[in-house]
């Protein structure tokens, strides 16, 4: 019995070794996936938003008189942020921050525009203009609480990536920490809003 003891200890040691392995591996890809799923409701809430403002810019242009150049730069900014797609498996800081930056440029044009309805009386009585007024109003919170959720779903799978021992695992299998959804430059400023008409 005692010859065969080392390879009972190697034995269970291995054992040992491929159950915290396996453990690891399996749970990263679970965390993963429920971060990059979380990721896919966060599209999907821009691109609710994206497809409100269609509708609205076509309430809008039924408005003949309403400055053309203020509808462009919605459409032209819409048209950005429709461009920009980011891989859920793999995304990077820059990835974020481009999505980021085209959607901020989308959001200050819809600003622009909400702020310049307000000469146009008859567009603010239109009642499919305040339905649509009123879903992205909601869109946009909704946006927030997506964004939100996306942070929640990522942290847990940073932290089980990066804490000791399991960030040796990490480094072999080739989990790499997500990054997490983080403001536009800027935001922490307060808008100025000017009704200066």
């Amino acid at each position: 019995m005692k010859k065969f003891l080392p390879w009972i200890i190697a034995a269970i040691v291995v054992f040992g070794i491929y159950s915290w392995a396996k453990g690891f591996n399996n749970t990263a890809i679970t965390l993963k996936e429920s971060a990059t799923k979380t990721w896919a409701n966060v599209e999907s809430t821009y691109q609710r938003r994206n497809d409100l403002i269609g509708n609205l810019v076509k309430t809008v242009q039924g408005a003949a008189d309403f400055e053309k150049g203020t509808l462009q730069a919605v459409i032209e900014a819409r048209a950005k942020a429709t461009s920009v797609n980011i891989d859920p498996t793999n995304i990077t800081p820059e990835q974020l921050a481009k999505f980021n930056e085209v959607q901020g440029g989308l959001s200050g044009a819809l600003k622009s525009l909400l702020v310049t309805v307000e000469r146009y009386p008859e567009l603010k009585a239109n009642q499919n203009f305040l339905e649509l007024q009123s879903q992205l109003e909601g869109t946009e919170n909704r946006i927030n609480v997506a964004r939100d959720r996306f942070n929640e779903a990522v942290e847990p799978y940073n932290k089980h990536i990066k804490t000791f021992p399991n960030s040796i695992l990490a480094g072999i299998l080739n989990f790499e920490d997500m990054s997490y959804f983080r403001s536009e430059a800027g935001s922490e400023k307060a808008p100025d809003v000017n009704f200066d008409f």
